[in-house]
């Protein structure tokens, strides 16, 4: 997710807290962009865990494997 839908959604929690509230067109506005905002970060997190490695005592690599 970019900086610019970060910056919407957090403007859009700042006006939620106000009096006037949400619209129902920008409760699903934020939705979508919260979605958007935790796939992204769980897909940067899985990307790490693809790329991590666990060296044991003898110096060897392993690769970290998924467990099901």
């Amino acid at each position: 997710m970019d900086q610019k839908g970060i910056d919407r959604i957090n403007e859009l929690a700042r006006k939620a807290k106000t009096p006037e509230g949400l619209t129902e067109w920008e409760k699903e506005e934020r939705a979508v962009l919260r979605r958007a905002y935790i796939d992204s970060v769980l897909g940067n997190l899985q990307s790490q865990l693809d790329n991590t490695y666990i060296v044991d005592e003898k110096g060897k690599k392993k690769k970290l494997e998924k467990k099901d």
